[in-house]
């Protein structure tokens, strides 16, 4: 478990080697001024540029949906995927917005419902084990949720220590504070005193702390058990949540009410568990999922790799 250190602001970022991660958080910057239709239109395009100079990533998007949706026409998949690839450019705007734009702007774009469970859980002191996909648009729902109600984000440290900080300072703005996703202390601290934690348990984390359980129509899907860690210790509630974008681009943030029958001190059953809310998350709105994480990669030892060229994954 290991102590999250904020990160800092260092002269050695204004160095040669930094100017290219300053380049593009400058632009980020600029960019999230654009109006939102500019934007989304410009992200599309962003998106299947950048895809055609990255055809593995679209090669993990059809194969999950494969995987995943066997009887679903070829038809039906392809059309997905197409607007998953254009959502992938336009999560780099919703990145931009979740940064740097205001509360007033978020507000305008973000409609959050739901927010009456937590306020349920409040009265009550319990804690909420908010419980995320990875929808492209997720750190611009964290920014809403957190302007009415601040909770506790377990960050992934970025290597290049100066967009670290960038992106630090942009994700704890309405966010009471980061916590290191290795702390599992301080995860449970939180959750033990009435905090909000978000949590995302939808991505292949490897075999440590994991069990194969069913997800859509793979059977055996790499699914963490740190969920059942977070909730058997705490006795925390656990909240689904989904962030969509409709066809007008505004958003709409759903708070569900608190799952109820989570299997307790069984970690397995509780990954089968878990994976259903993950379901229902993803068909909120499958086109905005991140569909290119090769989420099947890990695979009980014996069976073949679900995805080709996976050693070099």
């Amino acid at each position: 478990m290991t102590k999250f250190t904020q990160p800092t602001f260092k002269l050695a970022f204004l160095s040669p080697r930094y100017w290219g991660t300053l380049l593009l958080v400058g632009l980020m910057y600029s960019l999230s001024l654009l109006p939102l239709t500019v934007q989304t239109f410009l992200g599309r395009r962003v998106g299947r540029l950048a895809l055609k100079f990255m055809k593995k990533r679209q090669v993990t998007i059809r194969r999950n949906l494969e995987l995943c949706f066997p009887l679903m026409s070829e038809v039906e998949r392809e059309a997905i995927a197409i607007e998953n690839i254009d959502n992938t450019g336009i999560a780099l705007f919703e990145t931009a917005m979740a940064w740097f734009w205001s509360d007033e702007r978020v507000n305008k774009h973000v409609t959050i419902k739901g927010m009456e469970h937590l306020e349920e859980l409040e009265k009550s002191g319990r804690g909420a084990l908010m419980l995320a996909v990875h929808s492209m648009n997720l750190e611009l729902g964290a920014r809403a949720f957190g302007i009415k109600k601040s909770g506790m984000g377990v960050y992934r440290p970025n290597s290049n220590p100066c967009y670290d900080y960038f992106q630090y300072k942009g994700r704890s703005r309405s966010n009471r504070t980061l916590i290191d996703r290795k702390d599992v202390k301080s995860m449970l601290h939180s959750l033990k005193t009435g905090e909000r934690v978000w949590y995302a348990p939808d991505h292949d984390y490897g075999l440590r702390r994991s069990a194969f359980a069913p997800l859509f129509a793979v059977d055996k899907a790499c699914t963490t058990t740190g969920t059942s860690l977070l909730v058997d210790a705490t006795d925390c509630a656990i909240v689904p949540f989904t962030m969509v974008r409709d066809s007008n681009n505004h958003y709409t943030l759903t708070l569900h009410a608190p799952v109820e029958g989570f299997p307790k001190n069984e970690p397995e059953q509780a990954a089968v568990f878990i994976n259903k809310i993950v379901e229902t998350s993803i068909l909120a709105c499958p086109e905005q999922y991140m569909w290119l994480h090769r989420r099947f990669k890990t695979r009980p030892e014996g069976e073949n790799c679900l995805y080709r060229m996976c050693a070099r994954a």
